[in-house]
């Protein structure tokens, strides 16, 4: 029961946020609210980036070891692996080696 009463000033926060930047609008005069369109297109964008992207960047980038390979290595495999080469190659070029 705790949890619920801490977890619900967070969600409202978060709602007014959303609110603010004209992703959902208050229905009437109730308490609750429905995306727009925009809100819609802006939400699956940033989701998209973040599984995409960001998420599959953060893998490669915090591998601590080298891998050992596949056991049973696919052609497919090799692509994957010239993929991490470039993209340690980019994060050189960048500056964000550790």
């Amino acid at each position: 029961m705790q949890r619920e009463q801490n977890s619900r000033p967070a969600f409202y926060n978060g709602l007014k946020k959303l609110r603010g930047k004209k992703i959902v609008r208050r229905i009437g005069r109730t308490r609750r609210s429905e995306s727009l369109p925009k809100g819609l297109r802006a939400m699956a964008a940033l989701v998209l980036l973040r599984d995409q992207a960001i998420k599959p960047i953060l893998a490669v980038a915090q591998e601590l070891r080298p891998s050992r390979g596949a056991q049973y290595p696919q052609p497919l495999d090799a692509h994957y692996d010239t993929i991490r080469t470039a993209m340690r190659g980019v994060f050189q070029e960048l500056g964000l080696t550790a």
